[in-house]
């Protein structure tokens, strides 16, 4: 199991006990500089003082479970006009909007990808762009975000 994986395993009961979902977990390792980033979400959003009482909760598990080792931040925050996507769920509760896909290696010679999410099946995402659609699959997928619109 990947570490963002197993870190996941460990949040999600916290953050759902609390009302809220658990959008993802990413975690940057760059030494002392790492960054532990949770995202969470609740019907008319989140704001400071639920990221506060989250930070908390996580923070005290961590503590006692200690799953990473050295130094980190933590960081709580909702996911924004610019909402990550990390399942295939997510791509499919947002089908149809803008999003921006970077993939862990090239796809038809390419590793990042903008367009509208069009269809879901088998494990890859169908994005069309340019007038032409290309299948990715989720599990190649490195960091994918919506593209806010106004």
């Amino acid at each position: 199991m990947s570490k963002q994986a197993n870190l996941h395993k460990l949040i999600e009961p916290i953050v759902t006990s609390m009302g809220y979902e658990l959008v993802g977990v990413e975690y940057l390792s760059q030494g002392r500089h790492s960054i532990l980033r949770i995202y969470i979400d609740k019907t008319g959003g989140v704001n400071v003082d639920d990221c506060s009482s989250v930070s908390g909760q996580v923070s005290a598990m961590l503590d006692v479970e200690d799953p990473i080792h050295g130094e980190y931040s933590l960081e709580i925050s909702s996911p924004g006009l610019d909402r990550p996507l990390f399942t295939l769920a997510h791509f499919e509760q947002f089908s149809g909007q803008k999003c921006q896909v970077r993939m862990k290696i090239p796809i038809e010679g390419q590793r990042k990808f903008t367009g509208t999410i069009k269809s879901i099946s088998d494990d890859k995402v169908e994005l069309e762009f340019d007038e032409k659609s290309v299948f990715l699959p989720i599990d190649m997928v490195d960091k994918a975000n919506l593209v806010p619109e106004f």
